[in-house]
């Protein structure tokens, strides 16, 4: 018998509304994906410096770069605050494409 590999899914909300999901691709950003799933994140510098690209982390796990670009700070991040331009989604992750308030 062959095993079935697990899919992951990365999905974007709007508040309580799933705008779209798409499976993740490893290595690929948030925005990346949001391109995947047909959802519109705004972007600007594409580097993690501008914050343009700012959503919110729901559940799951999105990398956080070392050192911190100037477009987070730790406020943030505890907030859910990632960069969509530069933080690689892991494993099924829930992002609501508004940044936390």
């Amino acid at each position: 018998m062959s095993e079935k590999k697990e899919v992951s899914l990365v999905r974007f909300f709007r508040g309580a509304n799933l705008l779209g999901q798409t499976i993740l691709q490893e290595g690929k950003t948030v925005v990346e994906h949001s391109y995947l799933a047909e959802v519109d994140i705004p972007t600007n510098c594409t580097s993690g410096n501008c914050g343009a690209c700012m959503v919110t982390l729901l559940s799951g796990e999105v990398s956080v770069p070392e050192p911190m670009p100037p477009g987070l700070d730790e406020d943030f991040i505890a907030d859910g605050a990632r960069l969509g331009c530069i933080g690689i989604p892991k494993g099924d992750v829930d992002i609501d494409i508004l940044p936390p308030l």
